[in-house]
């Protein structure tokens, strides 16, 4: 008896099979061509994100924004091919717009950090602040941009490490850029001690930076004494060179100072404490 339910249920199987041969095949060949949809729209996703951005960077376009749209490119295609399968294999695409509608206002609600992060980088594409390649302090960190995606900048320390900050907090730091200008000002406060004559440590800075070529002479110079303080005079000096040229301008015109103050005698105070000891007499009788 078992044998014939068996034999009778691949019968009926059969004949349902044989009758829907037609639905069957519909459904077939609509999965095979969603699948090859779905195939094809992620190659072409790729493939525009690549040519949007190689002919933006072509008709010289900032690389931050051009990885910035290119991106928005790529996953733009990516959701319409998504929508092209689905209704390829019958499903009403109205209906799913609609339930991605509402699941994207409760997506939305649950993920306000990261809608944040997108309208931040929006505003950072379109009034660029800063660019890729150029050095920036974004307050909590600082170093060189590598690329502004859709949720995050990418940064390079100067010791080599990479951050990635989200756009929300870049957008709501002070963003100081230091590559922005071609030209930047050194500032120094020198401190002579108060036996050096004034003429002569004017001279001797003033000097200093007469000898260095990177130091830019159609720029103000100023040499000159800066304040009385406790226990020293001090001199301001503010010079501009290139931005590239800005440290090492700083670090060899400090060791100029050094080297032409030893060789010169003019004292650089430094913190020093004087102790007086006071014997006491020992009365006679002691």
């Amino acid at each position: 008896m078992d044998d014939l339910h068996v034999i009778g249920g691949i019968q009926s199987a059969g004949d349902w099979l044989v009758r829907n041969q037609a639905l069957l095949l519909s459904y077939a060949v609509n999965i095979v061509a969603a699948i090859a949809i779905v195939i094809v729209g992620f190659v072409v996703a790729r493939m525009l994100s690549k040519t949007t951005n190689r002919l933006m960077q072509a008709r010289g376009i900032d690389s931050t924004v051009a990885d910035f749209l290119s991106a928005l490119v790529r996953y733009g295609v990516i959701a319409f091919t998504l929508i092209a399968a689905l209704g390829r294999v019958g499903v009403q695409t109205a209906s799913v717009i609609a339930v991605l509608g509402a699941a994207g206002l409760a997506v939305g609600l649950a993920l306000q950090g990261s809608l944040s992060n997108l309208a931040a980088g929006v505003l950072l594409v379109t009034f660029r602040p800063f660019r890729t390649g150029e050095y920036v302090d974004l307050g909590s960190h600082a170093g060189t941009v590598l690329n502004v995606q859709i949720f995050s900048t990418t940064l390079r320390m100067s010791d080599g490490k990479i951050v990635i900050v989200p756009n929300g907090k870049v957008i709501a730091s002070d963003i100081v850029n230091y590559s922005r200008e071609p030209v930047r000002r050194n500032e120094f406060i020198i401190n002579a001690s108060y036996d050096a004559d004034i003429d002569e440590v004017v001279n001797t800075l003033s000097a200093i930076v007469a000898a260095d070529e990177r130091i830019l002479k159609d720029r103000e110079v100023v040499v000159r004494l800066h304040e009385l303080g406790a226990s020293s005079v001090n001199y301001i000096v503010r010079v501009w060179s290139k931005s590239g040229d800005l440290m090492p301008v700083y670090w060899d015109f400090l060791e100029q100072v050094k080297r032409q103050f030893d060789e010169k005698g003019i004292g650089l105070p430094y913190p020093q404490m004087d102790v007086h000891i006071v014997q006491e007499s020992q009365p006679e009788n002691a």
